[in-house]
C-alpha cells in the first residue's frame, strides 16, 4: 500500500504543480521574449514561497521554456530552430543487430496498474521476504561496503553460502564445491551472458530446449551464438536427440533449466539426468544448468546437476533476485577447471565486480533464522495461488489446455486452440485489462502451437477467475500458417 503522503500532495506540492502549469501555459501561448508574472505576483496568487516558484521556473530554464536575466526578470525563451536529426549513417555503420526489439520478452513489460499482470517473471511484493531486505540494507549501509569495492569474485562469505547450497547428496564421492569454484554476479541474465562469451566463439552453436527462456536465447544471439533447438515435453528433452544435435552441430555448450523449466515448469526425471549426463560426459561438452526456481520447489526438493559433476562439466548459475528482491540483483557461477578462469575474466572486463552493498544484503536475508521460515511460507503460498489457477484454467479453457501441473516454479503453460494467433489474442487481452505472455517469446525456432505463459506468483489469487473468465471468453483469432 502507498503511503499517504504519496497519494496526497502536501500543501507546497499543489501549488508548486500549480505555478508551473501556469507558467509552462504562458510560455507556450505567449512570444518570446514576454515577461512572465512577476514572483512577487505569483507568491501572492499561489499562497506560495518565493522559493517555491524559484523552483517552478528552474525546472522551466532547464527545458529550455523560459530564460532568466538578472536584475530583469524571467522571460518567455526564444524558439531555437531545430534541425532534423539523420540518423541513416548509423544503419550502413552499425550492419546487423544480433537482437531486435522482440527479442526482449512481454515478460519484461512494466505492469499496467489497473492490469491483471500474469506476464511478469516476478513475484508479488507479498511473497518476498521484504522484512528482511529492507533490514539488511539498513545494517549493509552502516559497513565499510557502502564505500568499498568488494573483491572481484565475490565477497568470501557469500561464496561459501553458494558453495553449500550445492552439496552432494547422501555419501557420494563426489568433491564437494568449494568456495573458489563460486563467482558472484550481478544476477543471472549477466551471468549466461558472461558464459555465452567465455565457452563460446561468435558464430560456435549452442544447444537449447525448446521452449525456453526467452533471455537465454537473447544473451546467447547478443553473444553471437547459433542457436539449436531441441524438443522437450512433460518432463526433459530426449537424450538421443541431444547426441544427435552435438553431432551435427558441433556445440560445445547445451543449455539447459531442469527444474521447472520457464516457460514450462516441466521436470526432468531421474533416468533422463542420468541419460544426459551421460551424453555430457561422452561428448566432452558442458552443460549450463540454469537453476532459476531453486526457491521455488513446491512439491518436493531439488537437487542441482552440479552436485553430482566431479570433472567440471556443468556450470551452474543460481540466482537470487526473484526470491530474495528484484532489486537485490545478485546471482552466482559455479563452474571448475579452466572454464571458471574465463568466466572470471569476462565478468571483471565486463563489471569489474558486484556491489558489496547487495552482496552484504544477500548475504544477510539468506543466512538470517527468519529465511528458512520465508521460504516455507512461500511454498504454501505458491502451492495456493498455482492450484487456485490450475483450477480456473481447467473451469474456463477445459481439461486440455493444461498438460501438467507443474511441481514447481512461477508459471503455466496454457494451450490455446490450434491456429491461434497468439500476437493478436495478447493485444486483445491488453485490451481486456490482463498482461499475458505470449508463447512465441519463448520459441527458438517456429511455435509448435499457440501458447501463454500465466504467472501465478503475481497477481491476486481473488482475482484468477475473473481474468480466467475473461481471457477463455475472448474470440481466439486465427492465423494464417494454423501455427500460433
Amino acid at each position: 500500500m502507498q503511503p499517504i503522503a504519496s497519494i496526497f500532495p502536501t500543501p507546497g506540492e499543489a501549488a508548486a504543480a500549480a505555478i508551473e502549469r501556469r507558467l509552462r501555459d504562458f510560455a507556450a501561448n505567449r512570444p518570446a521574449g514576454e515577461r512572465l508574472p512577476s514572483t512577487r505576483v505569483l507568491v501572492a496568487d499561489h499562497a506560495a514561497s518565493p522559493l517555491t516558484v524559484q523552483r517552478a521556473v528552474q525546472r522551466l530554464v532547464r527545458e529550455g521554456l523560459v530564460e532568466t536575466r538578472p536584475g530583469a526578470g524571467n522571460y518567455v525563451a526564444r524558439r531555437r530552430a531545430t534541425q532534423q536529426a539523420d540518423f541513416g549513417w548509423q544503419t550502413t555503420a552499425l550492419g546487423a543487430a544480433r537482437n531486435g526489439a522482440d527479442g526482449i520478452g512481454a515478460a519484461m513489460e512494466t505492469d499496467i496498474a489497473s492490469a491483471v499482470a500474469m506476464h511478469s517473471g516476478y513475484p508479488a511484493d507479498d511473497l518476498l521476504p521484504t522484512r528482511l531486505v529492507r533490514a539488511a540494507l539498513v545494517r549493509a549501509s552502516r559497513t565499510a561496503l557502502a564505500v568499498d569495492r568488494s573483491p572481484v569474485a565475490g565477497l568470501p562469505e557469500l561464496r561459501t553460502w553458494f558453495a553449500s547450497e550445492v552439496a552432494p547428496v547422501g555419501s557420494s564421492a563426489v568433491v564437494p564445491v568449494s568456495p573458489d569454484d563460486v563467482i558472484v554476479m550481478p544476477g543471472g541474465q549477466s551471468a549466461l551472458s558472461s558464459i555465452f562469451r567465455a565457452l563460446a566463439n561468435p558464430g560456435d552453436a549452442v544447444i537449447v530446449e525448446s521452449p525456453t527462456y526467452w533471455g537465454a536465447m537473447a544473451a546467447a544471439r547478443q553473444a553471437g551464438l547459433r542457436i539449436v533447438p531441441i524438443a522437450r515435453g512433460s518432463s526433459g528433452p530426449s537424450a538421443a536427440d541431444l547426441d544427435d544435435a552435438i553431432s551435427t552441430s558441433g556445440a560445445r555448450l547445451f543449455y539447459a533449466q531442469p527444474h521447472f523449466a520457464n516457460p514450462t515448469g516441466a521436470l526432468w526425471t531421474a533416468a533422463e539426468r542420468a541419460e544426459i549426463m551421460a551424453v555430457i560426459r561422452s561428448r566432452g561438452v558442458y552443460l549450463v544448468e540454469d537453476d532459476w526456481a531453486h526457491d521455488f520447489a513446491i512439491d518436493g526438493d531439488i537437487s542441482p546437476l552440479a552436485a553430482e559433476d566431479p570433472d567440471g562439466h556443468v556450470v551452474y548459475i543460481r540466482s537470487l533476485t526473484k526470491s530474495v528482491s528484484p532489486a537485490v540483483r545478485v546471482a552466482a557461477v559455479i563452474a571448475r577447471g579452466p572454464a571458471l578462469a574465463r568466466i572470471q575474466v569476462d565478468r571483471t572486463v565486463d563489471d569489474l565486480y558486484v556491489s558489496g552493498i547487495l552482496q552484504a544484503v544477500a548475504l544477510d536475508v539468506v543466512t538470517d533464522p527468519g529465511w528458512r521460515g520465508h521460504l516455507l511460507r512461500l511454498r504454501a503460498g505458491l502451492r495456493s495461488r498455482r492450484d487456485e489457477l490450475a483450477r480456473q484454467v481447467h473451469t474456463h479453457f477445459g481439461p486440455d489446455a493444461l498438460e501438467f501441473v507443474p511441481a514447481g516454479g512461477l508459471n503455466l503453460w496454457i494451450r490455446l486452440p490450434d491456429g491461434t494467433d497468439t500476437r493478436e489474442y495478447l493485444r486483445r487481452s491488453r485490451e481486456a485489462g490482463i498482461m499475458v505472455s505470449p508463447g512465441h517469446d519463448w520459441f527458438p525456432a517456429e511455435p509448435t502451437g499457440a501458447f501463454i505463459r500465466l504467472n501465478y506468483a503475481r497477481a491476486r489469487p481473488e482475482r484468477f477467475a475473473g481474468a480466467i473468465g475473461t481471457l477463455a471468453g475472448l474470440r481466439f483469432p486465427a492465423t494464417s500458417t494454423g501455427i500460433g
